[in-house]
This record gives structure tokens, sequence and C-alpha cells, in this order.
């Protein structure tokens, strides 16, 4: 074989569509696709969103359907990108998602404004409801265990740096602040505005310099909190809490609130999320028992519980001193005491693990590799939006997983690929071997007269061979 050599020429100005090499599309994506079209999810997400465009369709350009809108969040997620700017490119470079988006050669994928104007338009409820239908396709696969939840939260980097944040009272930023605070204690006159040198130099010496969300507020996004994240970094930032199934790894609920909120604060309204969203999902299964960390630990917070009918197991965080039970409700003693007694059993131990273990590993997926750590949104209810669609991706990379052994595009660069690969090798074919065997018993079937053949036998032969 004689070895090619590299020409460099001038490319064809027009080429035919049928004339292009056609992408063999990502093995993920196609059963991913798969799943979603088995469910009806582009039938219904259409009809769930028809009521906020024009009923009539002469008016105005057609928009991008709902169903290639949230395949392009799915995308972010399962290709771990955390902007709108970076999903639209991913989409309009790769072959195989526009062919996951179906999108064709001739037409362009929708830019990140256009992301943004359908985010606008559409209301939290259809995120809410987009979720719910994932959801829902695991309670029909019957993946859903239920029964048992691990709860847990974690920081999301916030779209506003500490450099914007305002007094709530004055206005002044940080600058104007520490000036006010030397004209008060006569560092500088009544009438010099101090330089930047100055300003740092008195910050850094003068005592008792705290930042609280009582006093700051983000200029750029009021919603925001200041926050110490999980390297330690003060930043503001909001707090994502997930309620997990312990027995299937699926999110259950994906709550965002501000990060100032405890986590005490916040347990009872993720639980009920939760038991909302198995409820619309179809399922039958309810919630018992809640496992979490000794930050959920509050005697408020265990009496509602037993009022709702959750079984707790929360460690206590260690005092010096004993509970004292005068001035407080017979139901925060009784709750507390229950809760204790749960938490001595190896069963609470067992729990504790076990949570630990699948809480954290969905805090990875959807933050860490899924691009959900650092949100480019602004405002607590679009960045709510985009994480509940990162957690549906989630549930769908472990439907996936659970029913293929692969749960993200990635995982088939590694060992996984290989049992992919095979599995589909397989599955290819035996579906050629029984249309063969078919084949041949219609073209091996003994004749009983071919010129007195009937029509029935004819029509059952070839109904057979197709």
């Amino acid at each position: 074989m004689a070895m090619g050599k590299r020409k460099a020429r001038q490319e064809s100005l027009f080429v035919p569509t049928d004339r292009l090499v056609p992408s063999a599309g990502h093995p993920f994506y196609e059963r991913l696709n798969a799943l979603l079209a088995e469910a009806g999810f582009d039938r219904w997400v259409e009809g769930r969103c028809r009521r906020y465009y024009e009923q009539t369709e002469t008016r105005g350009q057609p928009s991008i359907p709902p169903g290639v809108y949230f395949r392009m969040l799915l995308v972010g997620y399962f290709e771990g990108l955390d902007s709108q700017r970076g999903i639209a490119w991913r989409c309009s470079d790769s072959l195989t998602l526009r062919r996951f988006l179906g999108i064709p050669l001739d037409e362009g994928t929708p830019d990140h404004s256009t992301l943004t104007n359908t985010r606008k338009r559409l209301p939290a409820e259809v995120f809410d409801e987009v979720f719910q239908f994932v959801l829902g396709i695991a309670v029909a696969k019957k993946l859903v265990a239920g029964g048992t939840v691990g709860v847990d939260s974690t920081t999301l980097e916030a779209n506003a740096a500490m450099k914007s944040i305002v007094r709530r009272d004055t206005g002044e930023d940080w600058s104007g602040y520490v000036t006010r605070l030397m004209r008060a204690e006569g560092a500088v006159g009544p009438d010099r505005e101090p330089t930047a040198e100055e300003i740092r130099r008195f910050d850094k010496d003068r005592k008792g310099k705290t930042v609280g969300n009582a006093e700051w507020v983000a200029e750029t996004d009021p919603d925001a909190r200041i926050a110490k994240m999980k390297d330690g970094r003060t930043h503001l930032a909001y707090k994502a809490e997930h309620v997990v199934d312990l027995r299937s790894d699926l999110v259950l609920a994906a709550e965002v609130v501000p990060a100032d909120h405890g986590d005490a604060a916040t347990l009872v309204d993720s639980v009920t999320a939760a038991r909302v969203n198995l409820a619309a999902a179809g399922s039958a299964a309810g919630i018992g028992d809640v496992a979490a960390d000794k930050g959920y630990h509050a005697a408020e917070t265990l009496e509602l519980c037993d009022a709702f009918g959750l079984r707790t197991y929360i460690p206590e965080r260690r005092v010096r001193h004993r509970s004292r039970w005068v001035d407080k409700p017979e139901g925060f003693r009784r709750a507390v005491s229950a809760n204790r007694r749960r938490v001595k059993r190896a069963k609470s131990k067992a729990l504790q693990r076990w949570r630990s273990e699948v809480c954290e590993r969905t805090f990875a997926h959807i933050c860490d590799t899924g691009g959900s750590r650092r949100t480019w949104l602004r405002g607590l209810e679009d960045v709510a939006k985009r994480y509940r669609i990162a957690a549906a991706a989630h549930n769908l990379g472990r439907l996936l997983r659970l029913l293929t052994g692969v749960g993200k595009p990635r995982a088939l660069q590694g060992g996984g690929g290989v049992v992919f690969a095979v599995w589909e090798w397989f599955g290819i074919a035996g579906n050629a071997v029984c249309r063969l065997g078919v084949l041949i018993r219609t073209r091996l079937r003994p004749p009983a007269d071919s010129s007195h053949r009937d029509g029935t036998e004819q029509a059952d032969a070839r109904n057979a061979v197709t």
C-alpha cells in the first residue's frame, strides 16, 4: 500500500448535504435519546410549555423546541460545562451533540442569548415538573425504593464578587465605609480623600472587623449571601441541599436557598419537597427514615419531623452542659430523647456511613464534574432553575448506569466503554440472528402446493420476513 500525502487544496464553496460523511453518534447520547423518546419527553414538554408562547404560529419567529432547550442543559451536566456560552459553543461544534439535539447540518444551533430568553420565559414550575418527569421514568422502571433518605448540603459560588457588597443602611461600598471610619477617628481630614493604600492600611490595622449579611448586601446579586466556602474562602454563595434515596442514589429533591439559611431550618422543607416530587412522579413509596449529620440537630426540627411522621437519625453535637427543658415545650424533649435512642443503634451508624458516601457522591457528580459548583447566573430563581435540571441530568445518568452500566459519556473512555460496546454488539447481533432465523424458516417452509397457496399463507410469510 502506497503512503498517502497531505495535499493543500481549496475546499469547495458548496458541498451537497448528501455528500457529507455522517457521524456515527455517541452510544451514550443515543441511549439517552432512546430513553427520553420511550417516555415521550418531547411531546409532554411541548404540551406543557405551549401556554407560554403565542398560540398562533403565524405571529413571530418560532422558538427553539422546549425539548432542545432542556437537552442543551443536560449537555451542560454531562460535558461539565458551567456557562451557557460554553454549552452553546459545544453544541455547535460537535456533530454528536447536533444529532442528540436533532438539529440538521444546514441549521444553526441555539445561541447563548436564546437560552437566556427561554429560561426567562418559562417559570420555575416547568423546571420542577421536568425534574419530576425524569423521576417518573425511574418510578416506571421500578428503580425508586424510597423509605430511607439522606440529607446533606453544600455551597455554590455565586456570580458576584465581595467587592460589590454595599451597606444596607447607607448604600456605601467598602471604601466609602472605611473612609467614613477614618474621618470619625481623625485619620484624615474632612475635605481630603484618602488614597487606596491608606484605606487598605487603616482597614488592616483596625479591630472588630466583621462582615455580616445583616449589614451588607451584594449590589449585583441581592439574593447571594456572604458565606464560608468548602475550601475556606469567604465568598458570596448559595446553599444547595439534596435529599437522596440511599438505595438507588437518585436525588429526590434539589433545593437552592440563600447561604445564610441554617441546615436545621431547611431540613423539613427539603424532605417535604421530596415527598411532593415522589407523589407527582406517581410513586407509592414514602419517606420514613431521614439520616443527616449533626449540623441538622435542633430540638424544634426534631419535633417538627415527628409531627410529619419522620424518624430521624441525627447525631448530637458535643456540649459541656446538660439540656434544660424547663422553659421548652414537652414535645421538644420527647423528640430529642427518641432521636437519641435511635442514634445509639447499629442501624444509625450504618445509615451515617451510607449517607456520607451517597450524598457526597451526588455533590461530586453535580457540582464538581457537572459544572454546577460555580454559577454564572444571578438571582435565586434562575440559579435554582439551572441546578434542578442538573439534578435531573444526574438522575438520568444513574438510570442509564443501572440499565446499561454507563452513567456518563466520558465513562466510555475506560473499561466501562468496552463492556458497553460488547453489550451493544450482542444486542445488534442478537437482533440480526433473530431476523435471519425468521427468514430461513420462511424460505425453507415446505409448500403444500405453490399453485393453490391461498392469500392468507402468503401474507403470513410476508409478515414473518418483515
